[in-house]
């Protein structure tokens, strides 16, 4: 998990909620809105936090062995 730990406008720990988010928009195919609403995400600054967060650190990994 490469999440930040916490929301970067508004300083509010976000890291926490990425697991349940995660699995249930990414891999249950819930729609993110109603997902992050049930968590009680509701600042647009910590909400950007998710649907913006890409997870690279698997990509990272694999170019580090590549060489």
């Amino acid at each position: 998990m490469m999440m930040p730990v916490r929301c970067f406008s508004c300083g509010a720990v976000v890291a926490d909620k990425w697991e349940e988010y995660d699995t249930r928009v990414n891999k249950g195919r819930e729609e993110a809105g109603k997902v992050l609403d049930e968590l009680g995400v509701k600042r647009y600054c910590c909400r950007r936090m998710f649907i913006g967060n890409i997870e690279l650190i698997d990509e990272f990994i694999n170019i580090g062995n590549k060489t």
